[in-house]
C-alpha cells in the first residue's frame, strides 16, 4: 500500500506521461458539499483569462487522469477537475452514486468556485454526468460542452436494443469485478489505453480504481447504463457542443447519431486511439479542444455584436412613432447553434471476462 500511495503522489505531480511543457502550479483542496460528503478538487491556470474548463473523469478514475490536459491548458485558461463522490480521494459513500447526484455535486462546485459560463468536458461516465446536469439545469449558464467517447444512455429501455446476450455478458462482468477487483481494473486500464504507458502510470490508475468499493462501483455502472433515460438532454442543449470519439469505439455510430440531434454540434473521431483518446492521442485532442474553445470566443463576440443596445428611454411627454415602437419591441436572439470484430474495448464494454492472464 505504501508503494501504491507513492505512485499516486508521483501521478499528481508529473502526470500520466512525459511532456515537454513544465508542470503547472496545482492547487488542491477538499470541498465540503454537506451530508458528510467532501470532494477532492484541483485547480490551476489563469483565473483572469475569463474561460474556465471543467474536466470530469470517468468511472473509477480521478482528476489525475486529466493531468496532461491540465498542464497544457492551464497556461491559457483556468482549469478545474475533481474526484467524483466515491472515487479517488473523495468521500466514499453509499448515497447518491448516480449521474443525477453527481450533477448536483458539479452544480455546487461551479457555484463555490465562481465558475461563470464554464466549458464542461466529460469523458465516459462523465458524459452521463453532463447529460444529467443538462436535464436538471439546462445549458444557459454554459459556454460549451465537450462529450468524449461515450453515448448518452437511454436507460433501462436500452436493454432491448442491447440484446439479451450482451446485457447478460455485461452483468456477468460485475461478478468478476466484485471478486477480482484489482485484476479486473488492470485488464480494463490496458484495454482503454493503447498508447504505451509506464508500469507506474497503469498501477496508479488501478490504485485509484481500488479506492471505490466493488459494491459501489457496480451500483454506479448500473445507474449509468440502466438507470433513467438521459436522452432528453440532447434536445435541451442550446450551447455549442463538441463530440469526440475513438474511431475504434463500439458505440461510434450512436455517438454520431446523437451529435446530429444536438443543435450546433460538431463531431470528430480520433484515429489510433482506444477509449481514453486524450491519453492515446493528446496532441490531436488538444488541437480539437483548442479550436473548439476558440470558436466559442468568436461566437460570443458575434453574439455581443448582433445584440442591439437597449432602446433609449422615451420621455413621457413624447409620443413615439410607429417605427420606434416596431424597433423597440424586437429582441434579437442568436441561437448557439466498426465494430472491428471483438476488440479489447468492445469485449470490455459488452461484458469482457479476461482469459489467459494471471495475477
Amino acid at each position: 500500500m505504501k508503494l501504491l500511495s507513492q505512485i499516486v503522489v508521483v501521478l499528481v505531480t508529473t502526470g500520466l506521461s512525459a511532456h515537454s511543457e513544465s508542470a503547472s502550479v496545482l492547487n488542491e483542496r477538499t470541498v465540503d458539499l454537506g451530508n458528510d460528503v467532501s470532494l477532492r478538487v484541483i485547480e490551476s491556470g489563469q483565473p483572469e483569462s475569463g474561460a474556465t474548463l471543467v474536466f470530469i473523469p470517468g468511472w473509477s478514475t480521478s482528476a489525475d487522469i486529466w493531468r496532461e490536459q491540465i498542464n497544457r491548458f492551464a497556461h491559457t485558461y483556468r482549469v478545474i477537475s475533481f474526484d467524483p463522490r466515491s472515487q479517488g480521494k473523495s468521500t466514499i459513500t453509499t448515497d447518491g452514486n448516480t449521474p443525477e447526484t453527481r450533477a448536483q455535486d458539479l452544480h455546487t462546485l461551479l457555484d463555490r468556485f465562481g465558475a461563470r459560463r464554464p466549458v464542461l468536458i466529460g469523458w465516459s461516465q462523465g458524459v452521463e454526468d453532463i447529460a444529467a446536469f443538462i436535464n436538471m439545469y439546462g445549458t444557459d449558464d454554459l459556454s460549451g460542452i465537450v462529450l468524449v467517447d461515450a453515448a448518452i444512455s437511454p436507460g433501462a429501455e436500452g436493454m432491448a436494443a442491447l440484446g439479451a446476450q450482451k446485457a447478460a455478458s455485461q452483468f456477468a462482468t460485475f461478478a468478476v469485478y466484485q471478486t477480482h477487483q484489482q485484476k479486473y481494473l488492470a485488464d480494463m486500464m490496458h484495454a482503454i489505453v493503447s498508447r504505451p504507458q509506464s508500469n507506474d502510470a497503469i498501477e496508479g490508475l488501478v490504485a485509484t480504481g481500488l479506492q471505490t468499493p466493488p459494491d459501489i462501483g457496480i451500483a454506479m455502472r448500473i445507474a449509468d447504463t440502466f438507470g433513467v433515460s438521459r436522452m432528453p438532454a440532447l434536445k435541451k442543449i442550446n450551447c455549442r457542443t463538441l463530440s469526440i470519439a475513438s474511431a475504434k469505439s463500439p458505440v461510434l455510430t450512436q455517438q454520431q447519431a446523437q451529435a446530429k440531434q444536438i443543435s450546433h454540434a460538431h463531431f470528430e473521431k480520433i484515429e489510433d486511439a482506444a477509449h481514453a483518446v486524450f491519453l492515446d492521442q493528446p496532441d490531436r485532442f488538444e488541437e480539437l479542444l483548442t479550436s473548439f474553445i476558440g470558436s466559442l470566443a468568436t461566437n460570443n463576440a458575434y453574439q455581443n455584436a448582433a445584440t442591439p443596445a437597449p432602446p433609449a428611454e422615451i420621455d413621457e411627454t413624447v409620443i413615439p412613432t410607429f417605427e420606434q415602437y416596431r424597433v423597440a419591441s424586437k429582441v434579437v436572439k442568436v441561437r448557439h447553434r466498426q465494430n472491428r470484430g471483438r476488440t479489447l474495448w468492445n469485449k470490455l464494454l459488452y461484458g469482457w471476462v479476461a482469459k489467459g492472464r494471471r495475477n
